[in-house]
């Protein structure tokens, strides 16, 4: 089970929600299989739709 809040710590470097996405989409690409929202992104752009995109994001893989 991959955490978003491992992932933000993992990755601070990330500066935006677009660059978390494509952080997000290289774990699932990498063969993780869950992810879980456990924290909101911190970015000043994260929009109020945050978990389907992420979902949708990971889901897609490619």
């Amino acid at each position: 089970m991959l955490y978003l809040s491992q992932i933000l710590i993992a990755n601070q470097d990330v500066q935006s929600f677009d660059d978390l996405k494509d952080v997000v989409k290289e774990f699932a690409r990498q063969g993780e299989m869950f992810l879980r929202f456990d924290v909101k992104p911190p970015y000043p752009d994260t929009p109020n739709d945050w978990e389907d995109q992420l979902e949708a994001t990971f889901s897609s893989r490619y």
